[in-house]
């Protein structure tokens, strides 16, 4: 189930590695709210399992959730990955128990599934008063990983939700604060850093699923699509040759309301 998908082209964990500071952020709001230590947690949208890792660190019996089962079985091969259960399934339809779980976690992942559908998931698995906590990435004026996807692709589809829709304030808490009380939100900037231009373009054609993609379906404007990056990027060059920028995202906890 969910195998083959576009995350498990390239190699997810190359940016899972980047993004595992992050992880442990979502996993640090949720025990915030309640502590850890022998709480029960689910992890959706797992990919590589960077913020299950991190609670079952904490003493969390967690389960990690994914739609793609390679990004499953990676996570199944790390370090600590025997304290977590493992399972390859639709975060907005897990088939776990409802009523069940202390907290739910989401690094970066369940920004991409049908806020509707997941936000009704979580509910449904939360004990009373349950907390979440997630991250999801905020839209900038500027972004060099994906401005030159629309310079030469074109705009994407319209769509009924976008991932970066989660990184608005006004439509985060249109679709939470209907269920959940007291929401919180942590804003924070994680430095893409790569040692040179070719790190960078290796990243994109070869690690990052979404951008391995991309190219994919360039086709004809494969190089088109290349050259348009390296422009991007060496705006962001530093006297060493590295390539360096910002990207802001939030740390969202909120804790599920008696009324839902």
């Amino acid at each position: 189930m969910g195998s083959p998908t576009i995350w498990s082209s390239g190699r997810y964990d190359a940016v899972g590695e980047r993004i595992a500071p992050i992880a442990s952020q979502v996993v640090g709001a949720a025990e915030r709210r309640h502590t850890l230590a022998g709480a029960v947690v689910v992890d959706l949208a797992c990919g590589t399992g960077s913020a299950a890792l991190a609670a079952a660190a904490r003493g969390a019996k967690v389960t990690g959730v994914d739609y793609t089962a390679e990004l499953v079985g990676i996570a199944a091969g790390r370090d600590g990955a025997e304290a977590v259960t493992w399972r390859t399934g639709d975060a907005s339809d897990t088939g776990l128990p409802a009523d069940t779980f202390d907290a739910a976690i989401s690094n970066m992942g369940i920004i991409f599934v049908d806020p509707d559908r997941q936000v009704a998931e979580i509910i449904r698995l939360l004990k009373p008063a349950g907390t979440l906590a997630f991250s999801a990435w905020v839209r900038n004026v500027t972004n060099p990983l994906f401005d030159p996807v629309v310079a030469v692709l074109g705009a994407p589809a319209t769509a009924a939700f976008s991932p970066d829709q989660w990184g608005d304030t006004a439509i985060l808490t249109e679709r939470l604060g209907p269920h959940f009380d007291d929401i919180d939100i942590q804003r924070g900037e994680h430095r893409w850093e790569f040692e040179s231009m070719a790190a960078a373009m290796q990243f994109l054609r070869a690690e990052s699923p979404m951008h391995v993609a991309t190219f994919q379906r360039a086709g004809a404007h494969e190089e088109e699509l290349a050259a348009a990056f390296q422009t991007a990027l060496q705006a962001h060059a530093e006297p060493s040759g590295a390539i360096a920028f910002n990207a802001p995202y939030i740390v969202v906890s909120a804790r599920l309301s008696h009324s839902a």
